[in-house]
């Protein structure tokens, strides 16, 4: 899948990039490339580099190289936290940032994160989920554990999924580590939400309900530091909107109104 770098919808020009989750899940913004409609057609980079820095070199010469600036970022979980992390570097590069399903942007919004996951899955899923964590805190760690893990807190992280085949994922373990390791890092110092007052740009949360990322660890941090910002709820949605029975349609609805103005 890395060799497909950039994936390409449509012809261009690119107005808009979509920045998957992961880190290390490169095609997982898939699904929310193909919901948009937009005339200048969309671009799917991945993240390949195992640093912060290095993914964000690695996006601005994608974006420099294939599309004309200023683009839309569209970023989803991790990529929600790349997309900002590179307006707040690049602010004439971004014209508008819309953040889907962001995690906190303090630490003590994220302190409940897996406890809310491992409340909702069964003791056989909970088992699953403590070994895996204990393999990727130590030793080598394995792409397939990644892959499962994801695939269990999925579960956790869905209010009404819709039954569908995904995208192929490259689950990259090692990657996600590495680049998980300096983003946390980064929140804990309190860098990571200061980086804010270098965006220019309109900034647009979109966020479930039901997301174990509490709505709140995003809405009451950026509310704070962004001078352009708004925030949309919504309900009986998990963590992937795009995936959601009851909150897939309204989420289509208020991301390509978003993005009206660039796609025409």
């Amino acid at each position: 899948m890395v060799a497909l770098n950039p994936r390409k919808y449509g012809e261009g020009p690119f107005k808009v990039a979509v920045l998957h989750g992961g880190p290390g899940a490169p095609g997982s913004a898939a699904p929310i490339a193909q919901g948009i409609l937009c005339n200048g057609s969309v671009l799917e980079p991945f993240q390949t580099a195992d640093s912060v820095d290095g993914q964000g070199g690695e996006l601005r010469g994608i974006l420099e190289s294939c599309t004309s600036l200023p683009v839309v970022l569209v970023g989803h979980s991790w990529g929600a936290w790349l997309g900002y992390i590179y307006a707040a570097r690049y602010p004439a590069h971004v014209a508008k940032l819309v953040l889907v399903a962001s995690g906190p942007f303090l630490p003590e919004y994220a302190e409940r994160i897996m406890e809310t996951r491992m409340s909702r899955l069964t003791d056989d899923d909970r088992g699953t989920v403590q070994g895996i964590m204990e393999r990727l805190g130590g030793g080598v760690p394995k792409s397939k554990d990644l892959a499962l893990l994801g695939k269990i807190l999925g579960r956790a992280d869905a209010y009404h999924p819709i039954d569908a085949v995904p995208d192929a994922v490259e689950c990259q373990a090692g990657l996600h580590i590495k680049v998980w390791g300096e983003a946390e890092e980064l929140r804990r110092s309190g860098r990571l939400l200061d980086m804010g007052r270098n965006i220019t740009c309109p900034v647009v949360a979109v966020h479930g309900d039901f997301d174990p990322h509490p709505a709140e660890g995003v809405r009451g941090p950026l509310s704070g530091i962004l001078a352009n910002f708004r925030f949309i709820l919504l309900e009986k949605c998990g963590h992937e909107p795009w995936a959601e029975r009851l909150a897939r349609g309204p989420f289509f609805k208020i991301l390509n109104e978003e993005l009206e103005a660039v796609c025409g």
